[in-house]
């Protein structure tokens, strides 16, 4: 790292990131969409989504960031390096919500990486290598399938165009539903990252129990679980089978997680 002016810090370690104004910046964005039980819904693409993408393009526009965004809808907080033909160091998360979502859920990780800007812009100084804060699109899966769809249209697991075409419950599709909140932005390549970073909260008790601060995730385990049962429709099953699963089907939810029973008079009780 580089300074250029005798009024900044001597070396990066004199750098400190402002925890306060992180947590009014969470706060502030929590607002976006709360819940009455203190959580925040805030579905892709919708006017909340808009609402919260706009709160971050004005933070980022305060330090002096240029914020491009792709055809996908994903932002991108991009500061120059001494060395802009390397990678950039790449951080981020997304700022859509599930519809029963959390304060910090991924919204951490957003402002956790602007947070990391702020102090380098204020005290001049400059990376080798540029710095990246990425705000994914359409992260969670609530309103559109696949799940993680603006990382997975930079990273090429799918196309653009299959992204776009996507159409959720009402059969608005994602280049409408971008249009609509004014975030279609332009056709824009991705490109190579020198290494990327995403702070996220804990979404278990392991830490807690530890007494631990902050860990590093090393891996993910899956399981597949098949369930021994007789072949027949879905819509088949006897009184007698139905018990097990009956819990399991109970209640659903709206876009915003309010409660309701099934309709079906043979469902439940």
């Amino acid at each position: 790292m580089q300074t250029h002016s005798s009024n900044v810090v001597s070396t990066p370690t004199d750098l400190r990131i402002d925890g306060a104004r992180l947590w009014d910046c969470l706060m502030q964005l929590a607002r976006i969409g709360a819940t009455d039980k203190r959580g925040v819904c805030r579905p892709a693409l919708t006017e909340l989504d808009r609402e919260a993408r706009d709160q971050f393009i004005a933070w980022t526009k305060e330090i002096g960031r240029t914020v491009p965004v792709d055809a996908i809808g994903n932002i991108f907080a991009w500061r120059t390096g001494l060395r802009d033909d390397l990678p950039p160091i790449m951080t981020g998360s997304h700022l859509d919500t599930q519809p029963t979502g959390g304060k910090f859920d991924a919204n951490y990780g957003v402002l956790a990486g602007l947070e990391v800007l702020r102090p380098l812009a204020e005290a001049n100084v400059q990376t080798i290598a540029p710095l990246e804060v990425a705000m994914w699109a359409k992260e969670e899966g609530s309103r559109f399938l696949p799940v993680m769809m603006g990382s997975g249209v930079f990273a090429g697991a799918f196309t653009l165009e299959h992204a776009l075409a996507q159409r959720d419950r009402d059969g608005v599709a994602v280049r409408d539903a971008l249009a609509a909140i004014g975030y279609a932005g332009e056709h824009r390549k991705s490109h190579a990252v020198g290494a990327y970073f995403e702070v996220h909260i804990e979404q278990g008790s392991v830490l807690e129990a530890h007494d631990k601060v902050i860990g590093v995730v090393q891996g993910r385990a899956r399981a597949a679980l098949v369930r021994p049962d007789r072949a027949r429709h879905g819509s088949a099953r006897g009184a007698d089978g139905a018990a097990p699963r009956r819990a399991a089907r109970r209640r659903g939810s709206d876009p915003c997680g309010e409660p309701y029973r099934t309709r079906s008079p043979a469902a439940w009780p």
